[in-house]
């Protein structure tokens, strides 16, 4: 059994047929079929079952599946830092994030961190919920934008730096009747419609749970993962967003309100998780403290105001 043979079967069960792990291997199909079989041989099981024409997994290739991903993913980190020893500065970074993070927070501050290290190359991976943990559980990410509510019992690997604490905002059109002033209580958002993200987030799950506790249930019109199209359909009048103060909002003609619960504030803390069992490259570790130091500087990007002067319905231009 080689890297591989490994590479190959883990291909086929994504895919489903030889031809097309041939074609995305860039392999001939008698010498990817031939892999297949000396890994069962070596195995002294059958890794599929011949269907039609079609390959499917067997009880066991299903479970050797998982480990094959896994030795895959520790010989991609041993590559990474055996390069990592040629030029401690240079390298790449996977970084996940949510949607209104990478939006509001990335662009500027990417520019500051290629500077310092130009030879490393970031990317980004869109992600929220708890599919973070196990894409940096199995390596596919460095560093995650998140929150150790995320983490289960147990799972103490996974090291986690305090980033910021978002706030959750409402925002609305200005014609809806919702007093204005720099907060709103929970109570008074009963009965309009609700334009939400999606339940995968933990400041929605936050929200959510607030509201029982007021005692009512959300009207929720919308449920999107993407908060600016949250903005734009309250600032045309559909229902109050309720969005985190990561999110930019100064383009929109809104009316802005912290939300809060018996007079507390909502919001939920985020940090910067890692798997504390991998070693990280010197540039991840700066990557973390100059995040951490850009946030304090600019959050909160949403703030509590009145952004509707001038005709509703129509974004205030910006520089």
């Amino acid at each position: 059994m080689d890297l591989k043979q490994l590479r190959t079967f883990v291909t086929v069960a994504e895919l489903g047929t030889v031809s097309k792990a041939a074609e995305r291997l860039h392999v001939a199909q008698p010498a990817l079929s031939r892999q297949i079989r000396a890994l069962e041989e070596g195995l002294g099981v059958a890794l599929f079952d011949r269907l039609a024409g079609r390959l499917q997994l067997s009880s066991a290739g299903e479970r050797f599946l998982g480990e094959s991903r896994g030795l895959l993913n520790y010989a991609r980190d041993v590559d990474e830092r055996a390069r990592l020893f040629q030029r401690p500065d240079a390298g790449v970074l996977k970084v996940a994030a949510s949607p209104h993070f990478i939006e509001g927070v990335f662009p500027e501050f990417l520019l500051r961190y290629a500077e310092r290290f130009p030879e490393v190359q970031v990317r980004l991976v869109d992600l929220v919920g708890a599919a973070t943990i196990g894409m940096i559980e199995r390596g596919e990410v460095h560093l995650a934008q998140g929150t150790v509510r995320l983490l289960r019992p147990g799972q103490t690997h996974i090291a986690h730096l305090p980033l910021v604490n978002i706030e959750m905002m409402a925002a609305w059109n200005p014609r809806l009747s919702i007093p204005a002033g720099a907060t709103v209580e929970i109570g008074q958002l009963a009965g309009h419609p609700l334009l939400q993200t999606g339940p995968e987030y933990v400041i929605r799950q936050t929200f959510d749970a607030a509201c029982r506790l007021a005692g009512f249930e959300p009207n929720n019109v919308l449920e999107s993962r993407a908060p600016q199209a949250l903005l734009a359909m309250a600032e045309a009048g559909h229902g109050v967003a309720i969005v985190p103060s990561a999110l930019r909002s100064h383009a929109y003609r809104l009316r802005i309100a912290r939300i809060t619960y018996r007079r507390k504030v909502l919001g939920e803390p985020l940090s910067i998780l890692f798997d504390r069992r991998r070693p990280q490259p010197a540039y991840a570790s700066a990557f973390c403290k100059m995040l951490m130091a850009h946030v304090a500087r600019i959050f909160p990007l949403t703030r509590p105001g009145d952004n509707a002067s001038g005709p509703i319905g129509k974004p205030r231009r910006t520089a």
